[in-house]
């Protein structure tokens, strides 16, 4: 009997084409799983449903640590179907991150860096800023954003999963039905070659916000729908704009409503147009329409190829707990949040990073399995603090009427003659690496700056040459890495030698430029960039996680460091 025929994966969300050449996406071949011919169930230590840009980078970075999965998708490409470039704008941390992969001299080759942004209230330019001059941005090797369409990403990511090996990639393979109990979970995979079943220690959902895992688990959530309609144009120029991020809160060439502006790879710009509420997503994205509305803001000569066109509505969702069972939630099915302020996508990718550690940690016997545990503390708040983040911005964008209103005219009308108003300015405020406050990983004593994100910034190494924080991190290859700021003494000298022959640590002592060094293991800070980065002053460590997250910092090798190394390791509990 021949298996039944395979429903291909359907355009999404409504988007449409127009007549312009659109995007290309690469297409991966459907290669029968060892299931389907032997017949037996598989069990895998981890299965990510979905090859977006979270389960991707998951896959990603459990490969570089050498932990075996699989990641099943429906489709055979990367991208959406019919959604165009979606996500464009990739923040300094995902930026590190992807570098850590191995990835990121590709995306700076092919994307477009920015760091300055303009707002503008009709014809007056109301609030600026250049992120390239502000100090939480300039010290990284990474700049403050690259955009570049969301498909490249996830291409570059596919590519090097297959170089590093260890995680194995299954298109057109859908997910069609799960359980789980206390020892672990069944997937039912449909493919073009018949149906087979797996089973798994951990699921990842990166499925997106249409998750099914979600529906089966019945997972609760949190969710807002606005009635904000926008419309994107994807389209080339004869002549270029600025290479800046343009907005406009009252466009006079849109009605009066708002308009983003960005450059991205291919000489691509995005225009984001805001709608009236009541249109009609048929008649705004039609390609006269769109071109006439081109022709207002550019100008009636100006050429223009249009790549592609898509309206868009945008909701806020949140679910209410990160894990259920033995199912870890990422990316789009954990939340979704409107585009403002580049927080959706990047937000994925930081998830992704910040499990796929903890994974590999307790996977190799080297963390407690209640390690898992912090995941849903450190990216659950960092979920909830980018949905109100967003929503405050669409709030300024699309006011109630009454005070929302109210306060948007009068910060307009301020922002116009004096600067202190300029900052109340909404249009998005532009997405960094969340501190995590309450997070049960994380050692907060007084003075310290656990749970900040720790800058890839730039030391050099005994032989003068140069290096950086992912090069540390890279070297501790998964496990902990303490930071010894200044002279060491004797005593704790053979403590930290105890402790990396104990424990998953790795120690390293960062002198200035003339100080002598107490260990072999040890590189130079001539301008206390790493020091500043630590978040740490005089003599001092500073723990820091594999994903380039600060644990705990302290002044003296003692007990201190001793517990946080192990509630580092999900080994000491809150109460202890």
């Amino acid at each position: 009997m021949s298996p039944p025929v395979y429903r291909d994966t359907a355009l999404t969300n409504h988007y449409e084409f127009t007549s312009g050449a659109g995007y290309v996406l690469p297409e991966y071949p459907f290669v029968p799983p060892p299931e389907l011919h032997s017949g037996t169930v598989e069990r895998y230590p981890i299965v990510i449903v979905g090859g977006g840009i979270s389960g991707l980078t998951l896959a990603c970075s459990l490969a570089r640590l050498g932990v075996k999965a699989v990641l099943i998708d429906e489709d055979n490409t990367v991208g959406v179907k019919g959604a165009s470039s979606r996500g464009i704008c990739y923040t300094q941390k995902s930026l590190e991150i992807f570098e850590r992969l191995g990835i990121f001299e590709r995306i700076a080759a092919k994307g477009t860096q920015w760091s300055v942004g303009r707002t503008f209230a009709g014809e007056d330019e109301v609030y600026s800023f250049d992120l390239r001059q502000q100090g939480n941005f300039h010290l990284s090797s990474q700049p403050p954003f690259i955009n570049i369409q969301q498909f490249y990403i996830e291409s570059f990511l596919v590519d090097r999963i297959h170089d590093l090996g260890t995680v194995e990639l299954r298109w057109q393979n859908r997910l069609t039905a799960f359980e789980q109990n206390a020892d672990y979970a069944t997937l039912t995979v449909e493919t073009p070659a018949g149906t087979y079943a797996l089973e798994a220690d951990h699921v990842i959902d990166a499925t997106g916000s249409h998750s099914p895992l979600r529906q089966w688990l019945d997972v609760p959530f949190d969710s807002r729908r606005g009635d904000d309609r926008w419309c994107i144009a994807d389209v080339r120029f004869s002549t270029r704009p600025p290479v800046e991020r343009h907005t406009w809160i009252e466009a006079p060439f849109n009605e009066n409503r708002a308009v983003w502006q960005h450059l991205m790879a291919d000489d691509v710009w995005r225009i984001d147009y805001q709608m009236a509420p009541n249109a009609d997503p048929e008649l705004v994205s039609r390609e006269d329409v769109v071109r006439e509305r081109l022709a207002r803001q550019f100008g009636p000569d100006v050429e223009v190829e249009i790549v592609w066109v898509g309206p868009y509505a945008y909701r806020s969702e949140c679910v209410h707990a990160l894990r259920h069972g033995r199912v870890f939630l990422m990316g789009d099915a954990a939340k979704v949040v409107s585009p403002f302020g580049a927080r959706g996508g990047n937000t994925g990718v930081a998830d992704a990073d910040n499990l796929a550690w903890k994974l590999a940690a307790v996977l190799r016997g080297k963390a407690d399995a209640a390690l898992l545990e912090s995941y849903g503390d450190e990216r659950l708040e960092a979920a909830q603090q980018n949905v109100c983040v967003t929503n405050r911005t669409a709030r300024f964008l699309r006011p109630a009427d009454g005070a929302e209103r109210l306060f948007r005219q009068a910060t307009i009308g301020l922002a116009r003659q004096y600067p202190f108003a300029r900052s109340l300015i909404n249009t998005g405020r532009m997405a960094v690496a969340n501190p995590y406050s309450h997070s049960r990983a994380c050692t907060y004593a007084p003075g310290s700056a656990a749970g900040q994100s720790v800058q890839n910034v730039s030391f050099a190494w005994a032989d003068g040459s140069r290096g950086r924080v992912n090069d540390l991190l890279d070297w501790a290859a998964g496990d902990l890495l303490v930071l010894v700021f200044g002279d060491l003494s004797p005593s704790a000298l053979q403590r930290l030698r105890r402790l990396c022959f104990d424990a998953p640590v790795r120690s390293v002592q960062v002198l200035g430029i003339d100080a002598t060094a107490q260990a072999v293991e040890h590189v130079r800070d001539p301008q206390a960039h790493l020091q500043g980065a630590c978040h740490v002053f005089g003599h001092a460590w500073a723990l820091v996680r594999p994903d380039g997250y600060l644990a705990a910092s302290g002044e003296s090798v003692n007990g201190q460091l001793v517990a946080a190394i192990e509630r580092s390791l999900g080994l000491r509990g809150d109460t202890e």
